[in-house]
């Protein structure tokens, strides 16, 4: 075991976690000395003193600093500031320790390559699912397995958001605003509420359990935006709970990853998991299913999973940044819409007029879509009736057509909302 010294960037509610932890009493103490620092503000009030470690103004030359062993980037961001300093980094042969799942998501290839030939390390526990040890677990613990796949809520503000739509009937918008106040959602919610924040992590994870670098490009994002009460309301009905899942699986040869609405069973492990909580949950050859569950932010959870990295590091332990042992490389199958195979939930709103019924069932048959329930609710207005129907097993673009039939009829008041199900 060495002692380490560390540049601290970005010292924000992560970034003053981790400096409570090691000027505190624990483990981390006695494995890292803090030398430097760098924010966007000094002269701002914190509650740790830092007025003993040495300021830098510009985060790139703390990265380059020779006084410093390991830089821990905690600034955000795919790019800018973060991204520089970390190649300064690991061009100057220091290890990284990042929470920055955009970084890794947009440029891990390019990064992965730069520690490679500077022989550094890059750790990223807490860049997935905060204080959940999920990238040890893939990395270290499922080494010797064959992943067939990864699934999890990896977004704590949409988890919230459809917790609270579901137990108090409120609107995606009443309930959003909500989250703002209580400090789960930014003033700009858009990167959670899109998907697109998921999609970074379950990039990470899919390199990790796959092989090879993160490919966000080929994911595919669905947000919650469009999911309301009634959505909600119709999946307890059908004994099931409607979660923002995060999934990589294989299909043949290839990994298709995804982030979308859908309607989890009652029994499924995810679908009670709820509040700001985030899971994971693994299916690997030979130890069969594994379910992660754990606060997936905040300054503890967090600040928890950087310091477990820079102590990994303090023993020299030396890992492959993404590709595991065991794992081969992977290629990753853009997830266009209408490529999936499932049982579907769709939610209509058409015309109460005569005939209405008649002309959807009618359509749907048209094209060999199968139902499995169809459930008529009452009108909401004089102009406007919802109906919720499921589908048996079929694929997602026979379906996709059938809907493109029926939104040509003047029957149909606004598009249908589709999402799989899952058990």
């Amino acid at each position: 075991m060495s002692m380490l010294k560390i540049g601290v960037a970005g010292l924000g509610t992560v970034g003053m976690g981790l400096l409570k932890l090691a000027f505190g009493q624990g483990p981390l103490a006695s494995v890292v000395q803090v030398v430097g620092v760098s924010a966007r503000t000094l002269g701002r009030v914190r509650d740790v003193d830092i007025t003993h470690l040495t300021w830098f103004d510009d985060p790139v030359e703390l990265a380059k600093s020779p006084n410093i062993d390991v830089f821990v980037e905690l600034i955000g961001g795919a790019d800018g500031s973060a991204k520089d300093a970390v190649e300064a980094a690991l061009m100057a042969g220091k290890h990284v320790v990042t929470a920055n799942k955009a970084l890794l998501a947009a440029h891990g290839a390019h990064l992965a390559t730069l520690a490679a030939k500077h022989g550094s390390e890059i750790r990223y526990e807490a860049a997935v699912a905060g204080g959940i040890p999920v990238i040890k677990a893939l990395r270290e613990g499922l080494a010797a397995n064959y992943i067939t796949s990864v699934s999890g809520v990896l977004n704590g503000t949409c988890n919230f958001i459809l917790t609270e739509m579901d137990e108090s009937g409120r609107s995606f918008a009443e309930v959003l605003a909500e989250a703002q106040r209580l400090g789960y959602a930014e003033a700009d919610p858009s990167l959670d509420v899109s998907g697109a924040d998921a999609g970074h992590k379950l990039s990470i994870l899919s390199a990790i359990a796959f092989g090879g670098p993160p490919d966000f490009s080929s994911l595919r994002l669905e947000g919650i935006e469009a999911i309301e009460p009634i959505d909600l309301e119709s999946a307890k009905f059908l004994g099931r709970r409607v979660k923002l899942l995060a999934k990589a699986a294989r299909v043949g040869s290839f990994i298709v990853q995804s982030v979308r609405p859908t309607l989890l069973g009652q029994d499924h492990p995810i679908a009670r998991v709820n509040g700001a909580l985030n899971a994971v949950v693994i299916d690997a050859d030979p130890v069969g299913r594994l379910s992660l569950v754990g606060a997936g932010a905040g300054a503890g959870p967090t600040a928890s999973a950087v310091a477990g990295d820079l102590i990994d590091l303090s023993h020299q332990d030396t890992r492959p940044v993404f590709s595991g042992p065991g794992q081969a490389n992977s290629r990753f199958l853009p997830n266009q819409q209408g490529s999936a195979i499932s049982k579907f939930y769709v939610r209509l709103r058409v015309a109460d007029r005569a005939g209405t019924i008649a002309k959807i069932t009618d359509t749907l048959a048209k094209h060999l879509v199968s139902i499995e329930s169809f459930l008529q609710k009452p009108p909401e207005d004089a102009a406007r009736v919802p109906i919720v129907l499921t589908t048996q097993p079929m694929a997602e673009g026979d379906l996709f057509k059938a809907m493109a039939e029926l939104s040509r009829l003047e029957i149909m008041v606004e598009p249908p909302i589709l999402m799989p199900l899952e058990d």
